[in-house]
């Protein structure tokens, strides 16, 4: 089945390179395109497409605004926002994977690394890689915790899924997480996926999100 993409950007130029480069693929559909964050509401709630391909800067309403909404209508497993943005890791990517953002491109990337982005936001994962990760804990994790979540949830984790969802924040993959505990990858992929279902988030991203918020991740004494 095709991968259904929304572009959502005020420029038409872009919206049209994109579309260009997305429909030579054959597993990749546009299903369709909006100029500014209303539209992409409007249209996403409309078309539920697989992938939101979101730009940060637009009038009416920008992205991190349309992004927190398209978020909100509960169809986080299938309508997936990346995050277009110029400059890697500017506090609109902090502001944008709190808004429920699964990811961010640049807009100078190649076409192949928007590509492959939309498959692997696609399939359920989040598009940062591990050192990534660990730059945006180290970012987190240098800013007083909001605790804006409510720390019982963490009652819900066996005593060894808390420990993956510790090893979780500080940006571990699940190799290394395995090598840590002494478990095989697969015993490890599905401990994740107990702590992703019972702290109701989708990725690892918004895993490291929540233990910041939670105080998992305490903030640095800088």
């Amino acid at each position: 089945m095709s991968i259904r993409v929304l572009l959502v950007d005020d420029e038409t130029l872009v919206r049209s390179g994109f579309r260009l480069i997305l429909e030579s693929e054959g597993d990749i559909e546009v299903v369709g395109e909006a100029s500014n964050g209303n539209e992409a509401v409007e249209t996403a709630t409309r078309l539920d497409p697989d992938v939101v391909l979101m730009d940060v800067q637009m009038p009416v309403k920008d992205g991190l605004a349309a992004t927190r909404e398209i978020a909100a209508l509960g169809r986080t497993e299938t309508s997936r926002v990346i995050i277009l943005t110029t400059f890697e890791l500017d506090d609109y990517v902090y502001e944008a994977l709190r808004a429920g953002a699964s990811g961010f491109l640049l807009k100078r990337a190649p076409a192949t690394d928007l590509i492959a982005g939309i498959r692997v936001v696609a399939g359920g994962e989040a598009l940062l890689a591990p050192s990534v990760t660990r730059r945006l804990i180290d970012q987190f994790a240098s800013r007083p915790a909001p605790r804006s979540q409510d720390a019982s949830i963490l009652k819900t984790l066996t005593d060894r899924e808390r420990e993956v969802f510790e090893l979780i924040a500080q940006g571990l993959s699940n190799t290394e997480i395995a090598d840590s505990l002494v478990l095989t990858e697969g015993t490890v992929k599905t401990h994740v996926k107990h702590v992703f279902d019972k702290l109701e988030v989708r990725d690892r991203t918004h895993a490291v999100i929540l233990a910041y918020e939670l105080g998992v991740v305490q903030p640095r004494n800088t």
